[in-house]
């Protein structure tokens, strides 16, 4: 059974979360006693089974009790990132129908918009935050009778997307009934053979608890017996001395981590010890092939790469070993079965390039947006998380690109990533994005933004040299027609490119950068 109240009881002693910035360490006995007292708490102020609280802190302990709490009280845990403005806030608090908000002294200006327009009740972690009241001052207050749990289903997380377009949309998925209290999650058991789990898991989470994956595998690590290390922030030199100092065993990245790990001089990255690493886990966003290689090199072929979103629709996984077979794949199916569709709906065949559907997933809707959960299922029940791709014949997937990031040149459908992935290879480029820009002939060209490597100048010279490397690899309708340098690419801090903010950038400035047609039609 993989449960923390389970085994926490029988090792209480036994440290499950240190707070690398404090280097606080927390046993499973402070834990499961702070998340028994607020789930008890919880359901005395009168939340039900399938009631939702809201969370809003940064990365510290708390989130993990409090989610913990919510899951024995039967309820979801809205945890929402706090890179939001207080309206931000106050929308996803009345859309996720939250009846409490938990604030810590830094997120309570954040909150305040929503508890004095939806009058929804808040208390902060923190015991002196002006004007709201101190969480563990309440719980201490009320000694109520213990109220009996066991009858209720487990609680979950209810996450928002992170609103790439348009307004973030809730991600709710069926709780699971009372009798798996005393059973193992079928998904959990899955993930540890998956993810290679076990008891003896020192895990490090680098990126905030506030997203999917940091938030479900530090809480899955506990329910195994095993230990999250959560930085405040990440930092790449302080993410390999934590490896070193905690024994590290699974630690999880999203591509621009690794990027910046990279770029440490050598006298650094080669100072501290990674032996104890066993499985460095990414996703989130595609990882650039020449980016993945070196890490390869430099770690080992410790690397698992999946492919999945909050929804949970299916997830593909891709090994170290695999991958070098197939550089740029992130893997087959291990949870749903994999299905390419056309434009027309109908199954495509090997190497056909579609929409990516998952049949047989488990079930999730996009709260109060039955448009939305309708656009990802379609009449087969198959659902997408609105990526394109193709699968090679022995299933394994590779990713185009968002549908949304399609450019359509001459009515022809261009892939950005496939663009972006040939002029990565030159020297003097350390990232690149490439979007649609409008263009009166054919409606849409591709532009190229550049952000090149310390060394490298930008100028028209630089520009044609690198269009020109990649004209070989790609036909005439994907040249890029202009290049932009600039100094850094929008990103959300999970890595994920935020191209639409470049979109809206170059739509009204078509011509900027440097023109390189003549560059390229030299090179032919």
């Amino acid at each position: 059974m993989h449960h923390f109240f389970s085994w926490a009881d029988a090792r209480p002693e036994r440290v499950v979360l240190t707070q690398a910035d404090s280097g606080q360490r927390h046993t499973a006995g402070d834990i499961a006693r702070g998340a028994r007292r607020l789930a008890q708490w919880f359901a005395a102020q009168g939340l039900q089974a399938q009631d939702t609280v809201a969370v809003l802190l940064e990365n510290r302990r708390e989130i993990v009790e409090l989610v913990l709490a919510a899951r024995e009280a039967g309820l979801y845990a809205a945890v929402i990132s706090t890179h939001l403005t207080p309206a931000e806030v106050a929308y996803i608090i009345q859309d996720s129908g939250a009846q409490m908000l938990l604030v810590s002294g830094k997120t309570w200006p954040n909150a305040q918009q929503a508890v004095q327009e939806l009058g929804v009740v808040a208390y902060s972690v923190d015991e002196d935050t002006p004007g709201v009241a101190a969480l563990a001052s309440a719980v201490e207050a009320a000694n109520a009778a213990p109220i009996d749990l066991s009858g209720r289903p487990l609680g979950r997380d209810l996450l928002y997307s992170s609103g790439t377009t348009g307004k973030p949309k809730g991600i709710k998925k069926p709780l699971l009934g009372a009798q798996y209290r005393s059973q193992a999650d079928p998904e959990v058991a899955a993930w540890m053979r998956n993810m290679r789990f076990d008891s003896s898991a020192v895990y490090l989470s680098p990126a905030p608890l506030y997203h999917a994956a940091p938030l479900r595998y530090s809480l899955r690590t506990l329910d195994v017996g095993g230990a999250a290390v959560i930085m405040g922030r990440f930092d790449p030199q302080e993410a390999l001395a934590l490896i070193e100092r905690y024994q590290v065993t699974h630690s999880q990245w999203v591509p621009t981590m690794l990027g910046r790990m990279l770029k440490l001089p050598d006298a650094i990255k080669t100072r501290y010890r990674l032996d104890s690493h066993r499985v460095a886990i990414h996703a989130a966003a595609p990882c650039p092939v020449p980016v993945k290689q070196a890490i390869l090199d430099w770690w080992g072929d410790i690397l698992l790469e999946y492919y999945a979103g909050s929804e949970g629709c299916g997830t593909t996984l891709i090994t170290s070993e695999e991958w070098r077979a197939r550089p740029g794949s992130v893997g087959r199916a291990i949870t749903g079965q994999l299905h390419i569709v056309g434009d027309d709906g109908q199954e495509l065949g090997v190497g056909e390039v579609g929409r990516v559907y998952f049949s047989g997933g488990s079930p999730f809707q996009y709260l109060n947006d039955e448009a939305k959960t309708r656009e990802a299922i379609n009449e087969r029940g198959w659902a997408t998380y609105g990526d394109i791709g193709y699968v090679d014949a022995e299933g394994f997937l590779f990713l185009s690109d968002r549908r949304a990031d399609l450019i359509l040149s001459g009515g022809v459908n261009i892939y950005p990533q496939e663009i972006e992935t040939a002029l990565a290879r030159h020297e003097a480029v350390d990232e690149v994005a490439v979007v649609g820009v409008p263009h009166e002939d054919f409606g849409e060209q591709p532009m190229a933004v550049v952000v090149l490597k310390p060394g490298f100048a930008a100028s028209a010279e630089t520009a044609g040299a690198i269009v020109a490397q990649a004209a070989g690899q790609l036909s005439k309708v994907k040249w890029p027609q202009r290049l932009v340098f600039e100094n850094s690419l929008p990103r959300l801090e999970t890595g994920k490119l935020l191209r639409r903010v470049l979109k809206e950038r170059f739509r009204q400035a078509a011509d900027a950068g440097h023109d390189v047609r003549s560059a390229m039609a030299q090179k032919t």
